[in-house]
């Protein structure tokens, strides 16, 4: 899961582009069209493996670098006439919607399916729908604390392990400043797993979100910032741009990321030394941080099945997910990749790769990221205090009920 606030298409095609027909291999069987989803800081790796699994492989790639907030629905318009590209790199929590509208391909039983044991086992929760496959991992992720070394050293504490101790060395760190909680749904969920909170149980056919468990969960964080232990934005478009400049610019001691984040806190001088950048679990359970990450999946009706399974398997290899790995520290899915020499040499890698073990799995239902937007507006109306934590779940678990899960139970 990557903040949308972090997204941009500054590089190559933006996806409005094939609503008038660009993408897709139309009728080449030697050419695949892959729509890359990743940011401006990543793209031009992938972009560079992507030509050299086509160079290999015998077939040409062409990339097109997505927005990833305009992906998903450009993707669906495109594909349901026909059209869009050959592969696309979807978010983990997008492959059983589009997979229950019949919109990839059923990957069961082709070559992509074969040596899963390779995969985190956490990994390969989301590609699959219904008894089948329609996905291979590409890159997981996890969250965790980030903090500024100098800062806690500078104060004699060490990160928190959880929310109470955060509380107790707050003071020696600025108070409010000693956390920044970035005010959006995703960065929501650490609180409520922790506290043994979930959105929905699937498997009974509940919603969850009202639980007391779940309820608890976000008390905690507004507790944080009612203890001044904490600070966040009310301005949540732009809260994960305010997160990050307090941070970088030295005035907030820790914050809460996934591995996405680093090539930004690095470049900043707060940063330059990226010793000074320190990383922790989220405090809480062993289990806090929901599992993100982005999967491959190929288009029903491409005209380059055959070349795009080619393409898939060569982009998620043990070759290519550890030169991601070394040059982006993004986390591999697949166990053999942690192995190579430069992967294990990347000191983020290696600080995220236990994290990345431990992810607390995630409801992978059609409706996944359709829960996540009135989540975000009930975790800003609790962080603001405009309503009472029990309140503002009540009324989300009603909105789940009544919009989104509507053969779902309310517990």
């Amino acid at each position: 899961m990557r903040p949308k606030a972090t997204v941009t298409a500054a590089l190559g095609l933006v996806g409005a582009l094939t609503l008038t027909g660009c993408g897709g291999s139309a009728g080449d069987a030697n050419q695949v069209v892959y729509w890359d989803t990743s940011g401006s800081a990543e793209s031009a790796v992938f972009s560079e493996l992507a030509q050299e699994c086509g160079r290999t492989g015998g077939y040409r790639v062409r990339v097109e670098t997505v927005a990833f907030d305009q992906a998903l629905n450009n993707y669906k318009t495109a594909a349901q006439g026909g059209q869009g590209p050959d592969v696309l790199r979807a978010d983990v929590g997008w492959v059983s919607q589009l997979a229950q509208a019949g919109l990839i391909q059923d990957l069961s039983g082709t070559p992509l399916t074969a040596g899963t044991d390779d995969f985190l086992p956490n990994t390969l929760e989301s590609t699959r729908f219904e008894g089948k496959t329609y996905a291979v991992p590409q890159v997981t992720d996890a969250l965790a604390l980030f903090y500024n070394k100098r800062k806690l050293d500078a104060a004699g504490v060490k990160p928190p392990q959880n929310w109470d101790e955060l509380k107790a060395i707050a003071p020696k760190l600025g108070g409010e400043n000693a956390l920044f909680l970035n005010n959006d749904e995703y960065y929501a969920l650490p609180f409520i797993y922790t506290h043994g909170g979930d959105l929905v149980n699937s498997d009974a056919r509940m919603i969850t979100v009202n639980s007391p468990e779940t309820v608890r969960g976000v008390q905690v964080a507004k507790d944080l910032l009612d203890a001044k232990a904490a600070r966040t934005s009310l301005d949540q478009p732009n809260s994960y741009t305010s997160m990050k400049t307090a941070f970088t610019t030295g005035e907030a001691a820790m914050v809460i990321d996934g591995p996405w984040a680093v090539s930004e806190f690095t470049a900043s001088p707060e940063f330059a030394d990226p010793a000074n950048l320190g990383i922790a679990p989220v405090p809480g359970s062993a289990t806090p941080s929901p599992v993100g990450g982005h999967d491959y999946v190929i288009r029903q009706g491409s005209d380059a099945t055959e070349a795009s399974q080619k393409f898939v398997a060569c982009m998620s290899s043990t070759a290519g997910q550890a030169k991601v790995a070394a040059e982006l520290g993004l986390l591999p899915t697949r166990k053999s990749a942690y192995d190579d020499p430069a992967v294990a040499a990347n000191p983020i890698v290696t600080a995220f790769r236990p994290l990345a073990a431990t992810t607390h799995s995630r409801a992978w239902i059609p409706q996944n990221s359709e829960l996540l937007e009135p989540l975000q507006t009930a975790y800003g109306d609790v962080l603001s205090g405009r309503k009472q934590t029990q309140a503002a779940l009540d009324e989300l678990a009603q909105t789940y009920q009544t919009t989104i899960l509507t053969d779902y139970a309310k517990r």
